[in-house]
C-alpha cells in the first residue's frame, strides 16, 4: 500500500489529472449504458412516450454531465491533497477545475432544458388540439408554452451567474452593477420599458388567456390562427399560409376578434339579393332542404329572413351553424353556390332588375315653318 501511495505521489500532477479524466469518462460511459439500457427496455415494455423521448434526447447530455461531475470531484480531491502538502500545487490545477466546472454548468443547463422540453412534449402529446372541441387543451398548451420559455430563461440566467461567480473580478463587477443606481441604470430602464411591457403582457395573456394556441382571430383585418406565443410576440398563421407577427402588448391595448374564445361553434351567414317579386317561402324551403343534407351543418342553428331592402332589391339572409370556423366557411360557400344555381334555373325572372319607366313625349304647340317661310340661301338667289 505504501508503495502504491509513493508511486502516486511520485507521478506528475498533470498525469494524475489526465488519468482521473479518462477514468471519469469510462465510468460515466458504463453507467450511462446501463441506465439508458434499462430505460429503453422499460419504454418498449410500457410504450411510454416520456421514456422514449428521454432515450432519444437525454443520453449524450447525461453522459457529459456525469463525466464532468466525476472530473470536478476527482480534481477537487486532488487539489485538497496538494493543499495538505502531499504534493506541490501547480499553477494549472485551479484553472483546470474552473474550466471543468464551467463545462459542467453548460452541460447541466442543456440537460435541464432537455428535461423541460421532454416534459412539455409529454403534455402536448397528451393534450391534442386536433379535436374540434379543444378549449381545455388549448388553455393548457398556451400556459405550457409560456412557462416553458420562462423556465428556459431562468436556467440560462442561473447558469451564466454560476459561471461568472467563479471569478473574483467578474463577481466584483457584477456586484457593482447590481448596487449602482446612476444615470446609466435609468437609461437602461427606459430603453427596456417596451421589453418589460411585453413580458408583463405575456404573463397576463398566459394566465387570463384572451388568446390561446390555435385560436381563430381577426387582427388588423386579417384572419388567422394562433400558431406560436413567445415572450414578446404572437405568430398568426393566415389562411393563405402567410405569417402575421403581432407584438404581445397589442392584444392588451387594442381590440380584436376571437372566434374561439369560449367555444369553437360559429354561425355563418349568406346574403342573397333578389327582386321584390321573388317568392321568399320557396327559397326558405330550398335552403332548409339543402342544409339538412350537409354534413358540415351541426344541426344547431338555421334561419332565413328578409333583413334589408332598397329601391332595387331585397336582401335575404340565410343563417347556418357549424362546429368551427373552417367548417362554417365551407358551409357558407356551399349554400351560396347552391342557391345561386337554384335561382338561375328555377326563378331567373326574379333576379335583380333595374326598372326604367318611359313616358311619351308631349306634342309641341309651335308650327313647323313652310318652305316659303324658310330663309333663302345666297346660292339660290337669281
Amino acid at each position: 500500500m505504501n508503495q502504491f501511495t509513493d508511486l502516486i505521489a511520485g507521478t506528475p500532477l498533470y498525469v494524475q489529472m489526465a488519468a482521473l479524466f479518462g477514468a471519469s469518462l469510462l465510468i460515466s460511459a458504463v453507467i450511462t449504458l446501463i441506465l439508458f439500457g434499462i430505460i429503453r427496455r422499460a419504454a418498449r415494455r410500457t410504450e411510454s412516450y416520456t421514456l422514449e423521448a428521454i432515450c432519444k434526447t437525454g443520453r449524450n447530455d447525461f453522459y457529459w454531465v456525469l463525466s464532468f461531475i466525476l472530473i470536478v470531484l476527482s480534481w477537487t480531491g486532488l487539489q485538497q491533497m496538494t493543499s495538505d502538502g502531499v504534493a506541490e500545487n501547480p499553477w494549472y490545477l485551479m484553472p483546470g477545475i474552473r474550466i471543468a466546472r464551467t463545462i459542467l454548468y453548460i452541460f447541466g443547463a442543456i440537460l435541464l432544458v432537455r428535461v423541460v422540453n421532454v416534459a412539455a412534449d409529454t403534455v402536448r402529446h397528451r393534450y391534442s388540439i386536433d379535436n374540434s372541441n379543444n378549449l381545455q387543451e388549448r388553455k393548457i398548451l398556451t400556459q405550457l408554452q409560456y412557462i416553458q420559455r420562462i423556465v428556459g430563461i431562468v436556467i440560462f440566467i442561473v447558469t451564466v451567474a454560476f459561471i461568472l461567480l467563479q471569478f473574483e473580478a467578474v463577481r466584483s463587477i457584477g456586484t457593482g452593477l447590481l448596487t449602482s443606481a446612476g444615470v446609466g441604470g435609468i437609461i437602461i430602464g427606459f430603453a427596456a420599458q417596451k421589453s418589460i411591457a411585453n413580458l408583463l403582457a405575456g404573463f397576463q395573456i398566459a394566465f387570463t388567456q384572451p388568446i390561446r394556441i390555435d385560436d381563430a382571430l381577426i387582427v388588423d383585418g386579417e384572419f388567422g390562427r394562433v400558431e406560436e406565443i413567445t415572450l414578446t410576440y404572437v405568430t398568426l398563421k393566415l389562411w393563405d399560409q402567410r405569417r402575421l407577427i403581432v407584438p404581445l402588448n397589442n392584444f392588451i391595448d387594442n381590440s380584436f376578434q376571437n372566434w374561439t374564445r369560449s367555444t369553437t361553434q360559429l354561425i355563418g351567414s349568406v346574403f342573397m339579393y333578389v327582386d321584390y317579386t321573388f317568392p321568399v317561402a320557396k327559397l326558405r324551403e330550398e335552403a332548409q332542404r339543402f342544409v339538412e343534407t350537409q354534413e358540415l351543418w351541426d344541426k344547431q342553428v338555421f334561419g332565413v329572413a328578409v333583413t334589408d331592402n332598397n329601391a332595387d332589391v331585397m336582401t335575404i339572409r340565410i343563417l347556418a351553424s357549424a362546429a368551427d370556423s373552417g367548417q362554417t366557411f365551407n358551409l357558407r360557400c356551399a349554400i351560396r353556390e347552391h342557391l345561386i344555381g337554384w335561382i338561375q334555373q328555377t326563378y331567373p325572372e326574379h333576379l335583380p332588375k333595374t326598372r326604367l319607366e318611359m313616358s311619351p313625349a308631349e306634342p309641341t304647340h309651335e308650327s313647323t315653318p313652310s318652305a316659303e317661310e324658310l330663309p333663302v340661301q345666297e346660292g339660290e338667289r337669281s
